[in-house]
């Protein structure tokens, strides 16, 4: 492994470059002069070629960074399996999801969910109930995004989540993800402690149920927490401004 300033550091400038400006921190890895060259190779499009020689080298450096001790550098290398070929970079991604940092864990799932390969729900369930909110968000985040049906059992542990991060993040992912039988779960999150998931909760429910969710609106008038007032007391007075076929009009996705 390359010390600090080495070639190494050089390689994971391809890594940001590989992600886009807004995630890019490669200020924090000044290229030497002694590099530049390897740099300008390295960055190439040929980088995230298969086959090609700049690709197996970053791609050996990216592996030997997922060993690095600092949790920031294995976020970077998993950054770059993002653009590297899935029969690649999948197996790699799988081996990060137990590391001992919550963030490369959430970055694994992130990173393994945008190849878009049914094939790891399974593995996606179990990080369901990681210790850590960041992880179990990003993990039921993608169940959601592989169209992988949750079963409502796994739902109904988040009612109870230790963090109402996570307890919003669910309730909102609920609004569009347009399951059948989810009516009494978010009625149970519309009445959560924290008032940021009652909010989430009343959202998704009237984007699901309108008509079934409209008492439950007028109670929200009277919430304790004033923006949700104010936001149920808009919502019903759009609702009433409706014609009446509209709001009788029945969703296709109500369960």
């Amino acid at each position: 492994m390359d010390g600090e300033g080495g070639v190494g550091d050089q390689f994971r400038l391809i890594y940001l470059k590989s992600t886009g400006p807004e995630e890019s921190v490669a200020d924090d890895f000044p290229p030497s002069h002694d590099s530049k060259e390897i740099l300008s190779v390295a960055s190439s499009s040929e980088s995230h070629t298969p086959g090609t020689s700049s690709y197996q080298t970053v791609l050996t450096q990216a592996k030997d960074d997922l060993k690095h001790p600092d949790p920031k550098v294995r976020i970077l290398a998993i950054q770059y399996l993002e653009r590297s070929d899935a029969s690649t970079a999948i197996p790699l991604l799988q081996e990060m999801l137990p590391d001992h940092a919550p963030s490369v864990r959430a970055k694994a799932i992130s990173s393994l969910i945008k190849f878009r390969n049914p094939a790891i729900c399974p593995l996606l369930k179990k990080y369901l109930k990681d210790s850590d909110p960041m992880v179990r968000i990003a993990a039921v985040r993608g169940m959601f995004q592989l169209g992988e049906r949750i079963d409502l059992n796994h739902l109904l542990q988040f009612l109870s989540d230790e963090s109402a991060w996570v307890r919003r993040k669910v309730a909102t992912l609920l609004g569009w993800a347009q399951m059948e039988g989810v009516f009494p779960i978010l009625m149970e999150m519309s009445r959560d402690q924290d008032c940021n998931v009652r909010k989430a909760a009343l959202f998704s429910l009237f984007a699901l149920y309108s008509e079934e969710s409209e008492d439950r609106l007028v109670e929200a008038m009277t919430d304790s927490d004033p923006d949700v007032r104010q936001w149920a007391s808009r919502t019903l007075q759009k609702m009433m401004a409706r014609p009446l076929r509209a709001r009788r009009a029945p969703l296709a996705h109500r369960g």
